[in-house]
């Protein structure tokens, strides 16, 4: 008998399945709106002009190398993203409040702070909170960690807006001490996004509970186009003073998908603590990947420091923001031209990169099979995908199929 005899098979990851699907249909008609990642209007990567300048910029250095970065990660980059999140006039930084540390991506991120979290969380019979619906590896996260996992309502699926009112009850009926994840700016998967107000609300409710929050940020500039509004939750928390960790990634608004390049952030209370709990993060850190990786971060470090390379990343990210915008429009647009049955508003007031449109499960399927046209089995589209070449026969593949009718 093998040694791995009792080893079960794993649950298909939805996401992984949809692209081992898209990549083997080779119809001319085939279009993917699966993927988390910025497309431009050819439906081909884009690779950041800054970036170009960035790398440019490095490989032109005689003193650049390939030596292992120290265990916090490159300072550029942790420096960088730290500014980025609380802002140059942060209280919480000024007081050093704050340790940032490099990771592998935002996932990497929500990895070490959820290990962290299970050792040292108060209660340790706390449980962790996520929204109903959220990214689909949330939940694997914690619960690889060791953690229970919850859910709390999140979107009004009749509306396909945000259920702010079930939100806040089920924060309220949550034991004290609980932590909740939170998505920073465009929700994924639905793109629904508390306004200003509504985030004052759920910052009142976690503090009357003394609930802990995460925050997962992969979108920062990105949703907007503003780094500042987009980090305007983060903000207010830290402002009032809650303790919380941040996942950071720079996969979608750098365009550094494979290079790995995120930050976890911790803030405390009080500055004596923060040389323990930097400590720790350090030795997971240590344990899981011994030192981050180097080049996504040199590359990063260098856009954030630079005044004016910094500028014109923030045009950057306008430019995928804008463009991402006006698909939206389009594609509400054109299903309103064909009378498409149903309210289509959510499709421009949602935000970032996706939209959840409402679609069943069956309607799905059909959309793959019948019509090439591949997104997430509850309905997730990546408005990403959408370009003005292909925005015709995705909108009217889906006023078939709400109709139930092939065109």
């Amino acid at each position: 008998m093998s040694y791995f005899e009792s080893v079960p098979q794993a649950p298909a990851d939805g996401i992984l399945k949809l692209s081992v699907l898209s990549k083997a249909d080779t119809s001319s008609q085939k279009v993917d709106l699966g993927v988390g990642a910025y497309r431009d209007d050819k439906g081909k990567p884009w690779v950041l002009p800054v970036v170009r300048k960035a790398e440019a910029r490095l490989h032109q250095d005689p003193a650049s190398n390939h030596e292992y970065l120290g265990v916090g990660g490159h300072p550029a980059l942790t420096g960088g993203a730290q500014t980025l999140i609380f802002g140059a006039d942060s209280a919480a930084v000024q007081q050093s409040r704050v340790y940032t540390m490099q990771t592998i991506s935002g996932t990497g991120a929500n990895m070490v702070g959820a290990v962290f979290l299970r050792q040292f969380k108060q209660p340790q019979s706390a449980s962790v909170y996520i929204s109903k619906p959220t990214w689909g590896n949330h939940r694997s996260i914690f619960e690889t960690a060791g953690h229970e996992v919850r859910e709390y309502r999140y979107c009004d699926y009749s509306t396909l807006t945000l259920d702010i009112a079930g939100m806040l009850e089920d924060l309220r009926a949550a034991p004290r001490g609980q932590i909740i994840v939170l998505h920073a700016c465009a929700h994924n998967p639905t793109g629904i996004d508390p306004t200003k107000e509504q985030w004052e609300q759920i910052a009142d409710v976690m503090a009357e509970q003394g609930h802990f929050p995460f925050f997962d940020c992969a979108y920062q500039g990105f949703a907007t186009g503003s780094v500042d509004d987009d980090a305007f939750a983060i903000r207010l928390f830290a402002s009032r003073g809650f303790e919380m960790l941040v996942a950071e990634s720079f996969a979608k608004n750098m365009g550094l998908y494979g290079e790995r390049t995120g930050c976890l952030h911790a803030v405390v209370k009080r500055p004596e603590l923060l040389p323990r709990v930097s400590s720790q993060l350090n030795r997971l850190s240590r344990a899981t990947i011994s030192t981050a990786s180097a080049y996504g971060a040199k590359v990063a470090g260098i856009v954030l420091q630079d005044p004016e390379l910094y500028q014109e990343w923030l045009e950057n990210m306008q430019t995928m923001s804008s463009r991402i915008m006006e698909m939206r429009k389009l594609l509400r647009a054109r299903l309103e031209e064909l009378r498409t049955p149903g309210d289509w508003s959510h499709v421009t007031s949602q935000i970032g990169m996706f939209s959840f449109t409402g679609l069943t499960t069956e309607q799905v399927q059909k959309l793959r099979a019948q019509y090439h046209l591949y997104m997430t089995d509850d309905g997730r589209i990546s408005v990403a995908g959408l370009n003005t070449a292909n925005i015709d026969h995705v909108a009217m593949a889906i006023d078939a199929v709400v109709r139930n009718a092939k065109f």
